[in-house]
Formats: C-alpha cells, structure tokens, sequence
C-alpha cells in the first residue's frame, strides 16, 4: 500500500468526483484512477461506486475510510516529529553535570545552546562523578560533564576535554594558614576539615596524605557544596575543594601544594552509540564557549593541530658567522 494511494483515495472520497480529486492532488485523472484500482485490488473489493456522474463510497470504501485517514494523519506527523527532531526545531537531549562543577561555565554552555540551537531542550541532572558514569554507561543519559581523578579511562567511553582546575583549600581567612601563598598537604595535619561525599579526589588524594603521615578530623559531612563552604566561613574546619567552586565571600581558597592537585574535566560520551543531532550542538557549543575565561582545551589542541608550520627562515649573516667561529 503506497501512501500516494491513500492521499488520492481520501480526496475522491472527499471530493467524491474523481475529476476534481486528480486537481486536487495535482495528478492527471487516468493517474489517480490506476492507483485507485490499484488500491482496491489490493484491499480486496471496491472502494467506489461511479454511476455516470456521480460518484459515492462503496461499503468498503466507508468501513477503510477512518482507517485510511489515521495512516495518512499518522504518517504525516511523524514525518513532521522527525524533520523537527533532525533540524533542531525540538529535540530533547539528557546531560548529566558532575554537582562539584561551579555553575558559571555550564550556565554559560546553556545560555549558548539556547542562543544558537532554541530547539534543543536540556534535560540536565547533577550527580556525583561515578554515579553519573554508570547513568551513562545504562543509557539514562547521552552525555555527561565529569573526571574520576586516578581512573584508568574506561574504553567504552570517549573524552573530550574541556577544563583543568586546581584544587585549593578552602580554609576561614583567619585561620593560622590562611596568609600563605600555598599550603602543603604535610601543614594540614591535626586539623579539622569538611568532608565533601560527593568529592571526585576521594580515595586517590587520601592515599598521598596516608603516605605523608598526614591525619585530619572530619567535623562534618556534607554533599553540597553551599553547605560545605557554609562551614568553612563558620570557622569550623577546612575543605579540600576546586579553586572555581570558592565563591562565599568568608572563604578564601589557597592552592594545596606538595603534591599539587588538579582534575581535568570532560565531556564524556559513549563509543559506538548512535547520536542525535543535539548531541552534536552540545559538542559544537561546548567547544565554542570559554571554560572560565579560556578556551576548551579540545578546541586548543584542534586550534594547534591546524595551525600552518612554522616557515624557516634563513638566520642573519652575522649569526651565521658567529656560529662558524
């Protein structure tokens, strides 16, 4: 059953006059009557009846009417759906965000996808790093913004890299350390700190104060990052933390050093998945936007790849000469 046959079918019985129906549909007569026939013979009897000028639907022909319209109808808007879905005109895309990322760079990211693709509806959710890997991983999600610090990369999984981040500490500005330009893990022993649950460095940074000898005193545990800076600006311990996320006017943030800390985070895919194109404005916009006033890393190195090779120049004759003795 072609749909032109139905589209034809459903003007006769519209316009019950095949003459008409063939203008219509902008076909010549003897055309429409081939498919009509066509379709009758394939359903099995016939649709109309033509007496002389008149033209009327057959039994059959009324029974498959309301079927043959909810084809057409259906058929139709799902054709619609899916030029809407492929051009961006509405699409629905499930980003996951690691909650320990400062919200400035992804309201930035949002702001120009709405900008430049209007159609494409964020469906966002935050989470811990590994919890979102897995969500990925499951298909609850086609696309995530983490780094699991110590982690071999998972094959499964392709990263492009948008930012590196240096941990600080985040301590009162009248703690004993809170004058110094850096402190080291060794400075932090005996004291009290916030736990974040939610930290990506938990575990691989615990080892390096393990080795150091180093030991501190969580006071409280916390899985948001309002509250842990909240405590911290009450005085009542430390918090290992990334510099962008330091934004309480009673907290200062002091690079930790000896080992330094940084995590590189990134957007994160799933190999072999097939992607929609909001998927691909995702990577565009991510890519076009800065990530705390610097570019993304991914388009620096696609910046350096494609940069023309630096020309020779000869160097000056006294140079030359110079190099000679």
């Amino acid at each position: 059953m072609e749909m032109h046959h139905i589209r034809y079918f459903l003007a006769v019985a519209d316009e019950l006059n095949f003459t008409k129906a063939a203008e219509k549909c902008n076909v010549s007569q003897p055309s429409l009557t081939r498919a009509i026939k066509l379709l009758e013979e394939e359903l099995g009897g016939l649709l109309f009846h033509r007496e002389r000028a008149h033209t009327r639907l057959s039994d059959l022909g009324q029974m498959m009417r309301p079927y043959l319209q909810q084809i057409y109808d259906e058929t139709h808007q799902a054709k619609r759906l899916a030029h809407d879905f492929t051009c961006l005109k509405k699409s629905t895309l499930k980003l996951g965000i690691m909650c320990t990322i400062a919200p400035n760079a992804i309201i930035q990211l949002i702001r120009s996808i709405q900008l430049h693709h209007p159609g494409v509806e964020l469906q966002l959710c935050d989470g811990k790093a590994s919890d979102l890997q897995d969500r990925l991983l499951g298909g609850g999600l086609e696309v995530a913004v983490y780094c699991i610090p110590g982690q071999e990369p998972d094959d499964r999984l392709h990263a492009m890299p948008l930012f590196r981040e240096q941990i600080v500490i985040a301590i009162h500005p009248n703690h004993r350390l809170a004058k110094a330009q850096t402190i080291r893990v060794k400075d932090l022993d005996g004291e009290s700190y916030i736990h974040r649950m939610n930290c990506e460095f938990a575990g691989f940074a615990d080892r390096e104060f393990e080795a150091q000898g180093v030991s501190c005193k969580p006071v409280y545990w916390s899985d948001r990052e309002d509250w842990t800076l909240a405590m911290v600006a009450s005085g009542l311990g430390w918090g290992f933390m990334p510099k962008y996320a330091v934004n309480h006017p009673g907290v200062v943030g002091i690079p930790i050093v000896e080992p330094e800390f940084w995590r590189e985070v990134n957007l994160v895919t799933v190999r072999g998945r097939p992607y929609s194109p909001a998927l691909g404005a995702l990577v565009r916009e991510a890519v076009r936007v800065t990530w705390f006033g610097e570019p993304a890393i991914a388009a620096r190195a696609q910046a350096e790849a494609n940069a023309p090779p630096v020309p020779f120049r000869r160097p000056p004759r006294n140079f030359q000469q110079a190099v000679r003795r």
